[in-house]
């Protein structure tokens, strides 16, 4: 047998390699040729059992996602694992590696399954807003009881070889040569009666009380997310309905998930993160820098967060400030930070104290000398950040990478205060660091490959989701966030409220309203921003002159009463807004949620539309991830490039050009980029 499988018989024993790199991947040809190794061995009568074990760093990772979204071609997945339920001789899963997905779902239908100790099994078609599609949802519930099994799918995250072994979905560790164990295992099973499939364990199902009550805690996420509801389903069908109709309903599930425009959504964010993690016109060959230590300048609340994501990742980083008592500050802060998921159990004190280990304070910058990379993270003022890498020209060490965590800022301008702007480049890292995923990577004019290919490396090592992007004022996201906040306080002008305003993008899917998030970062932010560049807000800059900075003043947009983190709608900041629009000549009006809902967004739309077409995102699923993951996008409306290809672009143009219209704001008439794509009658998607 060539092709994808090798196939061999030792000792009465068939052994089928699967050897279909990188991933040994589900594609058309390795099912056919699995379905081909169990057809041979269950035909020939010298042959008394089938061993299935593969090469490289995966078992089985799943399904080929280059077939998403293509007829099927036979023999589906469904087929082969029917042939595997139905084998009358043992067939003996050797799962060296990852077994994912439909990889976990053929290792189930086999007779047993021998595990080493790398050996990773999930099911994380969640993430793709899909349900396991080939009998997951009836075979794991057997194998480890519906409520565990039903945890396992919605997580999304595999167990490790010790963590399967305990829960059932594997029956035995192996620490040795797997491949022997699992033929020494086939032969044994052979000379014994064949134990029932899978299909048939009804008993391994377990408590149904214990499943209703599991299924009740995801009912928050079942609402919004259809796969999870799907799953709920599915496994509730396993204890109601016979395996064959249980299986039907979860593969009409599981085709009505791949038409469902949530589910669509979660594949495109998929596919969009790992687009992103690929660096447009980078050369070549290009490699990362050695990093093995890293300087982080300044220890408030910014540098404390970066500092620990290193820690975390068990990066030796110093923490620079300009004095002693500013620097213990700063420690204190990662301390009591650290303290906090020790007492939430969520840190073991051992892990606590190697990270802190890890973190050393200093003052002065010659401290940075030895750092491999160094992050600046000093108040956002041009000349003070010009300063400082002027400076650090002369103390840091050649070839180390000089980032800014700026959020505004023009890498360009700090980069000609060095004498090597090749080393210079943007890390943006989002509050609170050590928390959020996103990592807005600033390519500026003139940073080298090497170094843009390790501030994207590291970003990973820290856990991030590097993003790269160009350099303008506020880069991807604040450049497209100010555009939604200038529409904040018109709305609030003309005649919305903040609960009004806040109301149409939780009921969106957005876990905060911008109110209510302005008064949770603080009024005051924004406002010595705007000082500093010559804007004004007149509602925002109202309220913080009236005293009223958000949360830590018990009163912003709402008020919070008794230190509440929850706001209530305040009278008198009604009043204060009508007496502003006042002010400003405005007359105020009922504005309806939808109206809301579409100043809020399409904006945001068109600025990315014009991102795009200047080149400071590569791709539209770049946009799509940076508000994902740094902004609360919900997931399962796709990023807002995504969503305006969902709701169509020609509506998208023509509400922008209503709007444009009604308001006499020419920056929101449609950008020149979704206008051409209108006229093409093409979307965002087709620019990847």
């Amino acid at each position: 047998m060539t092709g994808p499988v090798r196939f061999e018989i030792a000792e009465g024993i068939a052994i089928a390699t699967i050897a279909n790199p990188p991933v040994n991947a589900l594609s058309a040809a390795l099912r056919g040729a699995l379905a081909e190794a169990v057809t041979r061995a269950t035909a020939d009568p010298a042959i008394r059992g089938l061993v299935i074990v593969a090469e490289g760093r995966t078992w089985i990772a799943g399904a080929d996602i280059s077939e998403f979204g293509k007829p099927p071609v036979a023999p589906t997945l469904a087929d082969l694992i029917a042939l595997l339920d139905g084998c009358p001789k043992p067939v003996v899963a050797a799962i060296h590696a990852a077994a994912l997905g439909g990889g976990l779902e053929v290792a189930m239908a086999c007779t047993a399954r021998l595990i080493g100790p790398a050996a990773k099994l999930g099911l994380p078609e969640v993430k793709l807003g899909l349900l396991p599609g080939s009998g997951g949802t009836q075979r794991a519930p057997r194998l480890m009881g519906a409520a565990p099994a039903l945890k396992l799918m919605v997580q999304g995250d595999p167990l490790d070889a010790k963590a399967a072994v305990a829960a059932g979905l594997a029956d035995a560790l192996v620490e040795g040569n797997l491949r022997a164990a699992a033929c020494a295992h086939a032969a044994k099973l052979a000379g014994e009666p064949l134990p029932r499939p899978v299909s048939q364990r009804d008993e391994g199902l377990g408590s149904r009380d214990a499943f209703e009550a599991e299924a009740a805690a995801l009912a928050k996420r079942a609402a919004t997310e259809p796969q999870v509801a799907a799953m709920i389903a599915c496994v509730r069908a396993a204890f109601e309905k016979p395996f064959a109709e249980a299986l039907a309903e979860e593969r009409q599930a599981f085709l009505d998930l791949l038409q469902d425009p949530r589910s669509k959504a979660l594949r495109h964010v998929f596919f969009a993160e790992r687009e992103a993690a690929k660096i447009a016109n980078l050369p070549e060959g290009t490699k990362p820098r050695k990093v093995e230590r890293a300087a982080v300048l300044g220890a408030g609340t910014m540098g404390a967060g970066i500092a620990m994501c290193f820690a975390n990742a068990g990066i030796p980083v110093r923490v620079i400030e300009t004095d002693e008592a500013a620097m213990k500050r700063g420690l204190d802060r990662i301390r009591a930070t650290y303290e906090a998921s020790v007492k939430r159990g969520s840190l073991t004190p051992e892990r606590r104290a190697a990270r802190m280990a890890l973190v050393e304070g200093a003052v002065g910058l010659d401290a940075a000398g030895d750092a491999d990379i160094v992050i600046e993270a000093v108040f956002e003022e041009m000349g003070l950040k010009k300063q400082v890498f002027s400076t650090l020209d002369k103390v840091a060490k050649p070839g180390a990478v000089l980032a800014s965590n700026t959020s505004y800022l023009d890498i360009d301008e700090m980069a000609a205060a060095t004498s090597r702007p090749g080393d210079v480049l943007g890390m943006h890292f989002f509050s609170p660091a050590n928390v959020m995923r996103l990592l807005e990577v600033v390519r500026a004019k003139h940073t080298a490959p090497d170094a843009l290919a390790t501030a994207a490396e590291i970003g990973r090592k820290l856990g991030k989701v590097p993003v790269v992007v160009g350099v303008c004022f506020g880069f991807v996201g604040n450049r497209m966030l100010a555009r939604r906040t200038q529409q904040v306080e018109r709305l609030l002008l003309e005649g919305a409220l903040p609960d009004q305003v806040d109301k149409a993008l939780t009921d969106f899917g957005f876990r905060m309203g911008p109110c209510a998030m302005g008064d949770l970062a603080g009024l005051d932010i924004g406002w010595r921003i705007r000082k500093a560049t010559g804007k004004r807000a007149p509602v925002a800059d109202a309220l913080v002159e009236a005293g009223r900075l958000g949360q830590k003043t018990g009163k912003g947009y709402y008020l919070y009463p008794e230190g509440a983190r929850a706001g209530v709608p305040d009278p008198d900041v009604a009043a204060l807004i009508a007496n502003v629009a006042a002010q400003e000549g405005v007359a105020r009006r009922a504005i309806g949620q939808e109206e809301i809902l579409d100043r809020l967004l399409l904006p945001m739309v068109n600025e990315g539309a014009r991102i795009l077409e200047e080149g400071i995102a590569a791709r539209p699923g770049d946009i799509d991830v940076v508000w994902l993951h740094g902004y609360n996008w919900p997931a399962w409306r796709g990023g807002p490039m995504h969503w305006a290809d969902a709701r169509g672009l020609k509506e998208v143009f023509a509400r922008l050009t209503e709007l444009a219209r009604q308001s006499g704001d020419d920056s929101l008439a449609p950008a020149p980029l979704l206008a051409r794509l209108v006229a093409e009658d093409r979307g965002f998607a087709s620019l990847r």
